[in-house]
């Protein structure tokens, strides 16, 4: 089971929706269960260099299934993850990744976020996951 565009196209809507209304522009990615690309929105003024990231920490999150921020803990220098950002030609290890899954609790794709603090990265990506249920 994959992410189908329809769920990803509701996920860009909530996730656009969300930064709008915490006032910032975004770069929102959605990848299905191979990490393949199937949706991308740049808001308009959005980041260029945010428009990389929000692909990668989608595709960092479906590779790993976790949040990427999870991973960023776990690749701090002496963590059991140390250097894993240079894998897979290059992750993105800190919030704004985060896997989808259907009802059944398999993972089913991902979506990234960048644009502005990890912290409202994280947030709209958390309202763009939400849509997908």
């Amino acid at each position: 089971m994959s992410i189908t565009l329809e769920q990803a196209e509701k996920m860009i809507h909530a996730a656009k929706e969300k930064a709008a209304a915490i006032d910032t522009k975004m770069n929102i990615a959605i990848v299905d269960a191979g990490a393949n690309l199937v949706a991308f929105a740049r808001m308009d003024g959005a980041w260029l260099g945010s428009l990389d990231i929000s692909i990668k920490k989608a595709k960092t999150s479906r590779f790993f299934d976790m949040n990427t921020g999870v991973i960023g803990e776990l690749s701090q220098p002496g963590g059991p993850l140390f250097n894993i950002e240079h894998s897979n030609s290059g992750l993105i290890t800190f919030p704004g990744g985060i896997p989808v899954k259907n009802a059944a609790g398999e993972i089913i794709g991902a979506i990234g976020v960048s644009g502005s603090s990890v912290e409202n990265d994280h947030t709209v990506a958390e309202a763009g996951v939400a849509a997908a249920k």
